[in-house]
């Protein structure tokens, strides 16, 4: 686990440049934050990076959005939903049960809403809104899949930091 801590937007995007300049296929992405904390800067900076074109926004009122770059994205906003059965109804598990044998990424947004619902496996970046603009970024592997990877990451940030 590590945390990183941004100034203003812009540095929140820069460090989600730097994760997407690393992430693989195949990763969960858990954001977990509260409202404005930043969570849909983060995707929309790592999914520019990722070759993403054209608007890139948060799938509240669609529940998902699929987003074609080097590899696919699956954006999730579990935020409207109310019942554990609704994650049925919209193919959540279709896209997390074998998402480290996918060539895509999941990216669930308010994954706190149903946590035994989440895969066994995750990368869970906290957002905490610490100022008006500053933000306290923490990441941390959910499971041991994603243990290495984690590790990898902080060593990278940090040199891009």
């Amino acid at each position: 686990m590590f945390t990183c801590t941004t100034h203003s937007p812009e540095e929140t995007e820069g460090l989600a440049e730097l994760v997407g300049k690393r992430i693989r296929e195949g990763t969960v992405l858990c954001l977990v934050g509260d409202l404005g904390a930043g969570k849909t800067l983060f995707v929309k900076s790592l999914a520019r990076t990722l070759g993403v074109e054209g608007s890139v926004t948060s799938p509240t009122f669609n529940l998902m959005h699929v987003y074609d770059g080097i590899c696919p994205i699956y954006h999730f906003d579990l935020y409207r939903l109310k019942r554990e059965e609704e994650l049925d109804e919209i193919g959540f598990y279709e896209y997390t049960e074998n998402a480290q044998d996918s060539e895509g990424l999941v990216i669930i947004e308010w994954p706190d809403k149903f946590p035994s619902c989440m895969p066994k496996d995750y990368v869970e970046v906290r957002i905490v809104q610490t100022g008006e603009t500053e933000r306290a970024l923490t990441f941390s592997s959910v499971g041991t899949y994603y243990d290495k990877f984690v590790k990898e990451l902080e060593s990278f940030v940090h040199l891009g930091h």
